[in-house]
């Protein structure tokens, strides 16, 4: 036999079968009544405060020693002609002297990747290629073996190298690296 549980009250917990009232509550004349005596003293503060504000007291005179004399003030100095510039400066001239640079001997060069078979080396100088900077495959030999270098230059400064790489890094090509050497 199946049970309604719902619609059941709850026998013998009279906590569940009353709800309790909430008390009525009448007009808030105490409150009222406080807030019109704190607004009537807000207000005669503010009263006494503005009529027992006095006139400030007159400043007391400068107090001028008798024995003092007279002081005499020497005229100014005529005021100098100011000089006329614009006319000055467009008929000067001058002369610099630059010392002949050197040509450095020191030559520039970028190593953007190093590779053990050339195939590698020469997809990288493609990649190299795609950013508008021409690059060449060099072999060298050394201890480890044969590498296969792509080197870009030579350049006749760190600067404009650097200028190059940074057009590199700009399009995912990171690690180039700076090599000088001398001619001599």
């Amino acid at each position: 036999m199946a049970r309604d549980y719902v619609g059941r009250k709850p026998a013998g917990n009279k906590r569940h079968s009353k709800k309790p009232t909430p008390p009525k509550r009448g007009f808030p004349v105490a409150a009222i009544v406080v807030l019109v005596v704190a607004i009537a003293a807000f207000v005669t503060v503010l009263w006494k405060i503005n009529h027992s504000a006095k006139q400030p007291a007159p400043l007391p005179k400068a107090v001028v020693p008798k024995t003092a004399k007279p002081v005499t003030l020497k005229p100014l100095p005529k005021q100098p002609k100011a000089p006329d510039y614009i006319t000055e400066l467009e008929n000067k001239q001058v002369t610099v002297k630059v010392p002949e640079q050197k040509k450095s001997t020191h030559q520039y060069q970028l190593q953007c990747a190093s590779f053990r078979n050339r195939e590698d080396a020469e997809r990288f100088k493609a990649k190299v290629a795609f950013t508008g900077l021409s690059s060449q495959v060099k072999r060298s030999e050394g201890k480890s073996g044969v590498w296969f270098r792509v080197m870009l230059g030579p350049y006749p400064n760190r600067r404009a190298g650097d200028s190059d790489r940074h057009l590199l890094q700009r399009n995912g090509i990171n690690g180039c690296q700076m090599w000088y050497w001398n001619n001599n």
